[in-house]
């Protein structure tokens, strides 16, 4: 039970960090490394209990590596889910009254976006947490 609760608490921070940096009152260009930042805590803080996902498609990517079991996937998911809806919640919360004006976004740049980032997330992922490298080794005595 404690990864799934580390997938929790580590998509309700990245969600949270989201939401409250790109949202009006707080959005700013240096959203993007506050985001990066907080992942990255995240990661280090329960990547070595959960495996540091905190994303439905990383969660997937690892699957598909055969680095974790079948039923360990649709409990990862459910637990990043509820983290999202918890921190969008939050989000509601403190943003309340904020001016949120949609934006036009092209598709195919967005959704290019959205692959290439999801892509680089999975692949560190991918060759961080789940392959035999000097990050997981441990160390000699």
């Amino acid at each position: 039970m404690n990864k799934y609760l580390v997938e929790l608490i580590g998509t309700f921070f990245l969600v949270l960090t989201v939401g409250c940096t790109v949202i009006d009152k707080g959005a700013s260009p240096l959203a993007p490394i506050a985001i990066c930042a907080s992942l990255m805590i995240m990661i280090f803080a329960g990547g070595h209990i959960s495996g540091g996902h905190y994303n439905p498609a990383v969660t997937l990517g690892v699957w598909m590596r055969g680095k974790y079991e079948t039923k360990d996937v649709a409990p990862y998911w459910a637990f990043q889910f509820i983290g999202a809806a918890l921190a969008a919640a939050v989000v509601t919360f403190f943003k309340a009254g904020a001016t949120i004006t949609p934006g036009t976004p092209q598709t195919v740049p967005a959704l290019l976006a959205e692959f290439l980032f999801t892509f680089a997330l999975g692949y560190v992922v991918l060759n961080i947490a789940t392959a035999n490298n000097s990050f997981t080794a441990s160390p000699s005595a």
